[in-house]
């Protein structure tokens, strides 16, 4: 895609100019174009969806996300909980 290559080019040409990352500028541009705002906008303050009936869910650390899971990850391997100290 071209203007893909085209704000590569600009970015990159922002960076080496060490004035500031490209990526912050592009960004900002990119916010004014599309007019996006914070998601408080689009779906509430925690507060707004409590009372709403839009309340944030319960999850159990199996479904929570930043967990890890699998046979690996059940414990201590080892046999012992101080065989790693």
């Amino acid at each position: 895609n071209p203007a893909t290559y085209v704000l590569l080019c600009v970015a990159l040409f922002l960076e080496w100019t060490g004035l500031c990352s490209g990526a912050w500028v592009l960004a900002r541009v990119l916010k004014s174009i599309t007019r996006i705002q914070y998601d408080e906008v689009y779906v509430g303050t925690p507060e707004e969806r409590l009372a709403n009936n839009h309340a944030d869910k319960d999850m159990t650390i199996s479904q929570d996300v930043g967990h890890l899971t699998g046979g690996g990850f059940a414990g201590h391997l080892v046999g012992s909980h101080d065989a790693l100290d």
